[in-house]
């Protein structure tokens, strides 16, 4: 099934791919998500992957290339305190497990910040919590202060819409990109590099290995996956080199420009056959 035949909104979508079944649009991601269970009710997605505010951005300071800055990615990542921002946790993610198929799966990603709401939430609401990933960072920014561990880790919930979901797991795909043996649960990806944010970088952007990875062992080929907080489109760039079909929602303007122009270049390097579509 193309993605031009699901019944998905038209207003307010910024690009469409057909051929390689990309949508892309600039809302509000719980606007979008209540528009499409008006006629969604048993769900549509066989897979989501979120990457929520982390809420850190409270005037606290990091080293990045060497210089000390601010942490402060812009109002969306700004707390509103633990409660409205848990209540905020439950309000998309509610949305999320209701948009997804009966045996369909959701990856979150975030640090401590907001993780720990994240996978409450997750209980809460009676969905079942497969695995978490720690996704490590070999070349993390230093900790200016010396009074604390140097922050190189993220974690990645996966879990299931409920109990009752029959997930599916690509066992012998990931055991074969791992040695002929099992993958444990801590991920040693590097940062985005530099090729990848050249139209511009996401302050909290993931590199397009890992998402391959997430996708890859979550998903067969021809799947849908949505993004409710699309970014710079990590996701729909990795949902292109695996031949999956993609939906990303994305507020911000800066950031659907970026994605943009990444959605095109992956579009463009797939039809030149510049990388083998796994």
């Amino acid at each position: 099934m193309k993605i031009k035949e699901f019944k998905f909104p038209e207003e307010n979508c910024v690009y469409i791919d057909e051929k390689n079944d990309i949508l892309l649009y600039q809302m509000d991601c719980v606007e979008f998500m209540d528009k499409l269970l008006l006629k969604y009710k048993d769900g549509i997605f066989d897979m989501i992957f979120a990457d929520p505010p982390y809420f850190l951005s409270n005037g606290g300071m990091t080293c990045y290339a060497g210089k000390r800055v601010k942490v402060d990615k812009g109002l969306w990542d700004k707390s509103k305190g633990i409660e409205e921002n848990h209540s905020f946790n439950i309000s998309w993610l509610s949305r999320c497990q209701k948009l997804l198929k009966p045996d369909g799966t959701i990856w979150v990603s975030g640090t401590y910040h907001v993780i720990f709401s994240v996978g409450f939430a997750m209980q809460q609401l009676g969905m079942k919590i497969l695995n978490d990933i720690t996704w490590e960072k070999p070349n993390p920014p230093p900790n200016l202060s010396c009074r604390y561990f140097t922050h190189s880790t993220e974690t990645i919930i996966w879990a299931a819409k409920n109990e009752k979901s029959k997930h599916y797991f690509n066992y012998d795909y990931i055991k074969k990109i791992n040695n002929g043996k099992q993958m444990k649960t801590v991920w040693q990806i590097s940062a985005p590099n530099g090729n990848e944010k050249e139209f511009g970088k996401h302050p909290t952007q993931k590199p397009i290995k890992l998402l391959e990875r997430i996708i890859l062992s979550s998903t067969k080929k021809g799947d849908l996956i949505f993004d409710p907080f699309s970014g710079s489109s990590t996701t729909g760039v990795a949902a292109i080199k695996t031949g999956r079909k993609f939906v990303g929602v994305e507020l911000e303007k800066d950031f659907i420009k970026i994605s943009i122009k990444r959605l095109e270049k992956t579009a463009i390097e797939k039809k030149s056959e510049l990388f083998e579509v796994i």
